[in-house]
C-alpha cells in the first residue's frame, strides 16, 4: 500500500483485489475485481451517506438547477391586460 502518496489535493493508493480502504470512521471500498482497464468497487456506507458516480451526480445537479431555473420564470406575477 502507498502511503501518503499525494497528487494536488487527491491522496492515490495501490491495493489489489479484495484490499480495501476505510473514510472517516464509517465508509469502507474494497476493490471487487481489476479486469483489463476497469476497476469494480464496492463501497458500504451508512444509510445517510449518498453514493453517486460522478457522472451521475453532475447529471442530478444539472436537472436540479434546471428545475429551479423553470420553477423561478414560472413564478413571474400573472400579466393583467
Amino acid at each position: 500500500m502507498d502511503l501518503g502518496a499525494t497528487e494536488g489535493h487527491m491522496l492515490v493508493l495501490s491495493r489489489k483485489c479484495n484490499e480495501q480502504i476505510v473514510i472517516g470512521d464509517d465508509i469502507i471500498v474494497t476493490v471487487v475485481s481489476i479486469r483489463g482497464g476497469t476497476v469494480r468497487l464496492g463501497i458500504e456506507a451508512p444509510p445517510h451517506v449518498t453514493v453517486h458516480r460522478l457522472e451521475v451526480l453532475q447529471a442530478i445537479r444539472a436537472d436540479e438547477a434546471a428545475r429551479m431555473k423553470d420553477s423561478s420564470n414560472n413564478s413571474s406575477p400573472p400579466t393583467t391586460p
